[in-house]
């Protein structure tokens, strides 16, 4: 459990294809999981863009400008070049933390496979369509039925391996479903269908995610999440559906209890 001075529990947010939502999802996570009591600190793969190292800076230069109290773990990016380096960083961000949140880059990385190795949960956000699906799974043309597992899935069982060889533990993977859409019933369906028969092949938790709302992207500049009370003003109907949909997906992840709930 958190804070019995044992190593912290490695979410490592993970997917070689770009525009997923990964790393918004992964500060999200972060956030509420400091918001909940637990220590967090989050080490950035991806050392091109940046994005949740440069949305935490944001959200410390809005804490100083507006003088507010804004949570914020402390973090660190690696420069994507030796290995000693990754080591250095991920011994400093895992001492006295609770969580450790990784995000990796949106390409095949060998620091991403190894972060992969080190994982307790593992999280692939994807979108709803056949063209992410097919990072993990393909499918016949004409049934959509699920003909084999793709090169990700065999990348994430070899890391499984990896782990169980180490230490004997196990990686939670879980798929998280983001950006679903409320129309295109048919290709939902089939996306959903086709997950369900992966899922048993390769052996992931398939998991609601965040939607496509613009206030995720309008967040960003000020290093804000949907948790921040107050970020908004007088929260419309669209916050309120976000915060709800962040509050099922941090439940659905079960993850270590830090304590105190969520959204309190």
């Amino acid at each position: 459990m958190p804070g019995d001075g044992k190593k912290p529990h490695i979410i490592v947010f993970a997917n070689e294809k770009g525009g997923t939502g990964k790393s918004t999802t992964a500060v999200h996570v972060a956030i509420a999981l400091a918001m909940k009591g637990g220590r967090v600190a989050a080490f950035d793969l991806d050392h091109r863009q940046r994005t949740v190292g440069r949305y935490l800076d944001n959200r410390a230069v809005t804490a100083k400008r507006t003088e507010r109290e804004l949570i914020t773990p402390r973090h660190a990016t690696h420069d994507g070049k030796t290995d000693a380096k990754f080591e250095e960083l991920f011994a400093s961000l895992s001492e006295d933390s609770d969580f450790l949140v990784i995000d990796t880059p949106g390409r095949d990385d060998p620091f991403a496979r190894l972060a992969a190795q080190r994982a307790d949960t593992l999280v692939t956000p994807m979108n709803d369509s056949f063209v992410d699906f097919d990072l993990i799974g393909q499918v016949d043309p004409d049934t959509y039925k699920v003909t084999r597992p793709s090169f990700y899935a065999e990348l994430i069982w070899e890391a499984r391996k990896v782990r169980a060889r180490t230490d004997g533990a196990t990686i939670d993977w879980v798929v998280l479903r983001n950006r679903v859409q409320h129309i295109e019933a048919r290709n939902m369906r089939r996306v959903s269908e086709a997950l369900d028969q992966l899922s048993k092949r390769v052996g992931f938790r398939i998991i609601p995610g965040l939607g496509e709302r613009v206030i995720y992207r309008e967040l960003f500049p000020k290093g804000l999440t949907m948790l921040d009370s107050g970020a908004f003003g007088e929260m419309g109907l669209s916050h309120v559906a976000a915060r709800q949909e962040l509050r099922e997906m941090m439940n659905a992840l079960s993850l270590p209890d830090p304590a105190v709930p969520l959204f309190a």
